[in-house]
């Protein structure tokens, strides 16, 4: 008969091993149920990021005198909306400017607030500049949109607000949403709609 060419010698493992390799399994398992527990809340709650946007927009008033300084009053509607079904949203933070020609005109803030589910929230912001030094250039431009038909002035509103809302039970989530929306307003006084 042959002899094997490994010896079966008799080795036991080291007890810090088992321990490891238990240790190391009892993770992997956690890290497993932990990660069907994510997804499956996922598949329930079907969580939507709250978002914020310009509802409306409307330019009241405009005062454009001949040494070129230009008073103008705008009218924003700035909304809120929670989309998700079983969770509230509460922001806070929230800090917008309205710019006209890359000079900030006003700041719009508010206090920190809450969306219900599937609701939204409205703010109604007017807005007066003081007296704006305008150049050459763009008295001139500011002429032909207040002569011209259906002429229209051009503003930004930039801002961010931070957003939290809870997750079933994976948690809540914060993170900041920033609005950037260029604001085309007719000076009839029109009021321009949805700059989502």
């Amino acid at each position: 008969m042959q002899r094997p060419i490994f010896s079966p010698r008799h080795r036991r493992t080291h007890p810090l091993i088992w321990c490891a390799a238990i240790f190391c399994s009892i993770a992997a398992v956690a890290t497993i149920i932990a990660a069907v527990i994510v997804f499956i809340s996922y598949l329930v709650t079907k969580p939507k990021v709250p978002r914020i946007g310009v509802a409306a927009a409307q330019l009241h008033a405009v005062y454009f005198d001949q040494s070129n300084l230009l008073t103008v009053q705008v009218a924003a509607a700035v909304r809120a909306e929670n989309r998700n079904a079983k969770t509230r949203a509460g922001f806070s933070e929230t800090n917008f400017g309205l710019s006209f020609g890359g000079r900030r005109i006003a700041t719009l803030l508010a206090a920190p607030f809450a969306v219900e589910p599937n609701s939204l929230v409205e703010f109604n912001y007017v807005a007066e500049s003081s007296p704006i030094p305008l150049s050459p250039d763009e008295a001139e431009e500011v002429s032909r949109s207040l002569g011209a038909r259906g002429g229209a002035m051009a503003f930004e509103l930039k801002g961010k607000t931070k957003a939290r809302w809870r997750v079933w039970v994976v948690g809540s989530a914060s993170f900041w949403l920033h609005l950037d929306c260029r604001l085309e307003l007719p000076v009839n006084g029109t009021r321009a709609l949805n700059y989502w």
